[in-house]
């Protein structure tokens, strides 16, 4: 089934493997979807219940017409998401833009998280120099779509280590399809994207436990801002990821999901589990 989930006044299309375990919500980068997880979700579905969404005016998920779609209605509807599937407390795994999204929920909806995964992400807006690449970007493709800027794209997004790598060429050639998949009026989310507003002064707020990965290689949201985010964010655990850019699930998907998956099973039972445990202890107390 492909199921949609009406929030907002608009259709989010969304993948969920269901089962028993904690949900985990993962929140795509801008011109991708919730396929770009794939990876991730096989690796972790045996003990998780993951939930994949894709965001307005990307993938499968609608959008009003009209104009740029900003990251605070992206965010809101994050929130209603999460809240209309009742999956609250959840792990959240965003990257890049989906980083965006968790790192607003977490700090203004804590009651929502039970862990914030960030991969490849920063808290503040863009500089001005990369501001005005990204519009000429942004403004190629509302006129001409993405074909004329894909391969600009795909060199801002993996690292050279990853596009340079002769026997992952397949790989490389599926992904820029993938991305050529985008229709023209996917400037709407990009233009959202570029235009955030910063949120470094509500790093201060975020008491979710964290784990914060970047890519050594990563020329959108460099390492330095992923620094920043573990200086901020109170007892936040950093991974730096030698030989991988932007795309760090994609270049090294076996490497995340370790990290992803130790994080998780070090996080302290939650209050069902811990319930669970207590009785048991109980029961074979002499």
């Amino acid at each position: 089934t492909m199921p949609f989930l009406s929030i907002r006044g608009v259709q989010l299309y969304y993948e969920d493997t269901g089962g028993p375990g904690e949900p985990i919500v993962f929140s795509h980068g801008l011109l991708w979807n919730s396929h770009l997880y794939s990876q991730q979700i096989e690796a972790l579905r045996g003990r998780y219940r993951c939930i994949a969404y894709d965001h307005r005016g990307q993938g499968r998920s609608a959008a009003p017409p009209g104009k740029a779609i900003d990251l605070r209605t992206v965010y809101e509807d994050a929130v209603a998401f999460i809240q209309a599937l009742g999956l609250a407390p959840c792990h959240f795994v965003g990257l890049s833009q989906g980083g965006f999204v968790g790192l607003r929920v977490a700090a203004r909806h804590p009651e929502l998280l039970r862990s914030l995964t960030l991969l490849d992400t920063c808290a503040s807006s863009e500089s001005l120099w990369n501001l005005s690449r990204y519009w000429l970007l942004t403004a190629t493709t509302h006129w001409l779509g993405l074909r004329p800027v894909v391969d600009r794209l795909m060199s801002i997004y993996f690292g050279p280590t990853f596009m340079k790598d002769p026997a992952r060429a397949a790989e490389r050639e599926e992904l820029r399809r993938q991305l050529l998949q985008n229709p023209r009026d996917v400037w709407r989310a990009m233009q959202g994207v570029i235009t955030r507003r910063g949120v470094t002064e509500e790093l201060s707020r975020i008491t979710t436990p964290t784990l914060i990965l970047v890519g050594e290689e990563d020329v959108v949201t460099r390492p330095e801002t992923a620094e920043t985010l573990h200086t901020r964010i109170q007892g936040s655990r950093l991974v730096r990821l030698p030989h991988v850019g932007h795309m760090s699930n994609l270049e090294q998907p076996e490497l995340v999901n370790r990290a992803i998956h130790r994080f998780l099973s070090g996080l302290t039972p939650s209050r069902h589990e811990a319930l669970a445990l207590d009785t048991r202890v109980a029961v074979s107390a002499p």
